[in-house]
């Protein structure tokens, strides 16, 4: 496979609940990365996965990594699988941003609904958006590959090829779930290239 070649540290931060498969997603992109000949740093915390916490993950790549933390306001493609979780982490998203989200909800404890125009704030805060219908990405996937679909939205954003995600896909997934997982990937960036409607990522990631 040909290696990728850029010329600076991308950033990717990867939000939602416990349990919805975030560390996953993220030791997948970042084997990616490692897979295209970058060099790739990741950290995460997920210690209240188990309540139904908030877990986050960084996924940094290029020629040279030095640090696996991003630097807040520098988050390149924010990907999240609950839509506030999206909202939450905005504020790490540097100027003209994506990103991916699931419209997904999971109120927190004592909160029955979140006010309306959440989506639409979302919008505001970023240069790029590509939102998953929770209930649409059910019908067409298995809805534990939601967030090996979303990947599939990011892989259009991030300089790295395609190739080098379905390469690693069957080596992270649970057994047996392999093509469960790369119909997931190829729905996600159906979805992802709708939603950017024919932009490339270079046009995206200049997006003010």
């Amino acid at each position: 496979m040909p290696e990728a070649t850029i010329d600076r540290v991308w950033n990717v931060m990867l939000v939602g609940v416990g349990g919805q498969g975030v560390v996953l997603a993220s030791d997948i992109l970042a084997a990616a990365a490692l897979e295209a000949g970058l060099d790739v740093k990741k950290s995460e915390i997920h210690g209240m996965s188990q309540r139904g916490g908030s877990v986050f993950s960084h996924v940094r790549f290029g020629p040279t990594v030095h640090s696996p933390t991003i630097p807040y306001g520098e988050v390149d493609v924010l990907y999240s699988l609950e839509r506030i979780e999206a909202l939450r982490w905005a504020g790490w998203a540097r100027q003209g941003a994506a990103v991916c989200y699931v419209d997904h909800v999971i109120h927190p404890y004592g909160v029955k609904a979140y006010d309306p125009g959440v989506d639409d704030e979302i919008a505001r805060l970023f240069g790029t958006t590509v939102r998953f219908d929770d209930h649409e990405l059910k019908s067409l996937i298995n809805a534990k590959a939601k967030n090996t679909a979303l990947l599939g939205a990011v892989s259009l954003l991030v300089p790295l090829p395609e190739q080098a995600f379905l390469s690693v896909l069957a080596q992270h997934v649970p057994a047996g779930t392999a093509q469960v997982n790369e119909t997931a990937f190829a729905v996600g960036r159906q979805i992802g290239a709708a939603a950017l409607g024919g932009r490339t990522r270079q046009e995206v990631s200049h997006v003010e």
